[in-house]
């Protein structure tokens, strides 16, 4: 429920640690495989700081960004869907025996893709674990039983320990589900619940969970006119494509067209145009360069830049102010910066829009080496969800 980032490191490092611990035969080994940690790091080149920016690292990370080299890869990832559509299945029936509405059911669905992409993980932040990243510590109940996915939804609707559930959220049913989900979570990256919208709406259709379900906004024991105003409210991801034949709402990912770039708020002067960074992008195709997890370089690089202040899309995301925003938007002007969250507060994704539906983009295709592909394929490969375009304001 913390920074996902410095979890992942932390884990990364225990891991790291729990090795050295088993080479350690005495004090001379010790010291021979430090030296001979040393040579190789001498003899192979450092990896930059952006070397997470595209590509998820460490524990529970393969559905956000599969190994392209794995012949078991589509195999992966297509387990790891199964377990996301019985998870959310799950937490369906849980909202449905609480007699919450189909809102409630989504704000779960967010919650949980945001948290831990839909996964019961036995790891995360602190003693974060399960579905939700619920705490022990926190009294959210014991580690046997938030790995329980009815206890743990139970508990995210209904509270526990003294933390509040959904339904103690004052207003939740007319507030934005991500709004919602926050006040529950108390995560360090409050914007990102929102950005998990339409990707669980779509995996909500495919599990048949009617997200338009009427319901009691206090659970069990509510009025009846209580029932006739608390169902669905419409999506609020902005441009996002509605399937009407349902007649619920639900979205779907949807192709990605052209909009037009007159409502950018302010003039951005960068050290390349807009059209000019669109043909450098095109030429890296076959330029040799390896961009392996880089994408947030690339993007910066194709606009003439350097370096920017972040090394991870997700926080050049959240670093970007909300007039240059355009969150769900899937009519972005061509030379926009388009941005994907991989799950569970790791690096996402950013990737420059060329027109047509299509991007130049990193590791999507080959991995460390620019293609262009349909904007569609990072969610379509990678499991990521969409969060929005921006300007291309930089640095």
């Amino acid at each position: 429920m913390d920074q996902r980032q410095v979890a992942q490191i932390a884990m990364q490092a225990s891991g790291v640690a729990k090795k050295g611990l088993m080479l350690k035969v005495g004090v001379v080994a010790g010291v021979l495989f430090f030296v001979g940690l040393l040579l190789m790091g001498a003899l192979m080149p450092t990896p930059s700081a952006e070397a997470s920016t595209c590509e998820d690292t460490g524990p529970g990370t393969g559905p956000a960004a599969p190994d392209t080299t794995s012949a078991n890869a589509s195999q992966v990832s297509r387990t790891i869907h199964q377990q996301q559509l019985t998870h959310a299945k799950t937490i369906d029936k849980v909202a449905k025996k609480l007699r919450l509405p189909g809102k409630a059911t989504l704000i779960a669905l967010m919650t949980a893709m945001q948290e831990s992409t839909l996964q019961n993980l036995d790891h995360g932040h602190a003693d974060s674990i399960g579905l939700f990243q619920q705490r022990p510590a926190a009294k959210w109940g014991t580690e046997a039983q938030i790995m329980k996915p009815e206890f743990a939804a139970t508990s995210f609707f209904q509270g526990r320990g003294g933390n509040k559930g959904l339904k103690d959220i004052a207003n939740w049913q007319t507030r934005p589900p991500g709004e919602v989900a926050q006040a529950v979570q108390k995560s360090a990256h409050p914007e990102l619940y929102a950005g998990h919208e339409s990707v669980v709406r779509g995996l909500a259709k495919e599990a048949g969970i009617n997200l338009g379900r009427k319901g009691t906004s206090t659970g069990n024991g509510s009025s009846q006119a209580d029932d006739a105003s608390s169902g669905e409210t419409p999506s609020t991801c902005k441009g996002t494509d509605t399937d009407e034949s349902s007649g619920s709402g639900t979205t779907t990912k949807g192709k990605f067209k052209d909009g037009k770039n007159d409502g950018w708020p302010a003039p951005v002067h960068n050290p390349r145009t807009t059209r000019e960074a669109i043909a450098w992008a095109r030429g890296q195709t076959n330029a040799g360069r390896s961009w392996e997890r880089l994408c947030l370089r690339f993007v910066s690089t194709a606009y003439g830049y350097g370096p920017t202040r972040q090394y991870r899309a997700i926080e050049q995301w959240g670093d970007t102010s909300a007039r240059m925003k355009h969150p769900g938007d899937r009519h972005p002007p061509p030379g926009a910066l388009m941005y994907w969250s991989t799950g569970k507060g790791r690096a996402g994704h950013v990737a420059i829009y060329l027109g047509g539906g299509k991007i130049a983009s990193n590791d999507i295709e080959r991995v460390g080496y620019i293609d262009i592909v349909p904007a569609s394929e990072i969610e379509a490969k990678w499991g990521s969800t969409y969060l929005g375009w921006t300007v291309p304001l930089l640095p």
